[in-house]
């Protein structure tokens, strides 16, 4: 007989790793499924990160690592696999097993009836598994370039998360590559430290909102190269240069630059996943503070969900939510 799990986390990033603690903490059987072995999600590619509370310039890859020992050590259990689907019930003796009536029953004695809900099977490379309940954590990732240097230099002056990392560049000279209210609100923001802020868009003028438009025309700090795009990123040890391209004139340009934000938009890491719970117009899956989904028994933590604000720190409140919104379903 198949282990039945009470929840099976997918994702292994701040939100992820946050549910796991939580859950262990409650007494869950736990599974945490990620195909990226490295804990931490996002910021394991950070270089460094100067906003997670008591704990300022940790780097990423350190805080994740931490994340993910803090999990296994209350016992959480851990699989590194890809996940396919999300499937309504398990199999026959998983259902008797999981209603206290198959082989197995004595161990789940002690559990409330009201956990005996319907099984989830997660579809893996590595078999299916049974859980009662799912959290999915996926996140979310920013949208690329795919220019040259661009993957390279990610972490080394190529940033993605002006809040995140802008006060790494005070007094220097950095772009902003995009056109929306994200990447007007990332130059004002980067305003405040850069000595110089170069917006880098390929229209002849900005989609973003008004009023963001005119604080960027107002800011001495802020300049905008229109109808041009980045080619490259360069730079041998962090960025040197972005290599720039004008629709209009068919001219390239080299522009000396510290720092590259992309703001070219962001998506949900849902990719190849089915059986998934609704979703909004930009993908993301529908969920509230405290992380319910339109399928009982199916929870969404952190950047995959919709939301305002995507940081470490929200992210690991979602996974603390997310469990206490499991315990919630458990009671009925």
């Amino acid at each position: 007989m198949a282990d039945i799990y009470d929840t099976i986390i997918i994702g292994n990033g701040p939100a992820g790793l946050t549910a796991a603690i939580y859950a262990v903490r409650a007494g869950f059987k736990t599974l945490v499924i990620s195909d990226n072995p490295m804990g931490g999600g996002q910021i394991a590619t950070t270089y460094e990160v100067a906003n997670y509370p008591g704990l300022n310039g940790i780097g990423g890859a350190e805080l994740g690592e931490k994340f993910e020992e803090h999990a296994k050590a209350l016992g959480a259990e851990f699989l590194t696999a890809r996940v396919s689907s999300i499937e309504e019930g398990g199999s026959q003796a998983e259902e008797e097993t999981a209603a206290g009536k198959g082989a197995g029953a004595e161990d789940l004695e002690n559990r409330a009836s009201a956990k005996m809900k319907t099984l989830k099977t997660v579809v893996t490379d590595k078999g299916p598994l049974a859980a009662r309940t799912v959290v999915i954590a996926t996140g979310a990732d920013h949208r690329k370039l795919g220019v040259p240097g661009e993957t390279e230099l990610t972490g080394s002056g190529v940033s993605y998360c002006a809040t995140c990392d802008g006060a790494f560049f005070r007094n220097k000279t950095v772009a902003v590559v995009g056109g929306g209210d994200v990447a007007l609100e990332d130059a004002i923001f980067l305003s405040r430290f850069a000595s110089k802020v170069y917006i880098i868009h390929r229209r002849d003028e900005f989609r973003g909102a008004y009023a963001l438009q005119q604080q960027v025309m107002t800011n001495e700090k802020i300049e905008v190269i229109y109808d041009t795009v980045v080619t490259a990123v360069t730079g041998k040890f962090a960025v040197e240069s972005v290599k720039l391209h004008n629709r209009k004139t068919d001219e390239d340009s080299d522009l000396p630059v510290n720092g590259v934000f992309m703001a070219v938009g962001i998506q949900p890491n849902l990719e190849g996943l089915e059986g998934l719970p609704e979703r909004d117009e930009a993908g993301y899956i529908k969920a509230g503070e405290d992380c319910v989904t339109s399928i009982p028994g199916i929870f969404a933590a952190g950047d995959v969900r919709t939301k305002a604000l995507r940081q470490v720190i929200t992210a690991c409140a979602d996974g603390a939510n997310a469990v206490t919104s499991i315990s919630a379903y458990f009671n009925g």
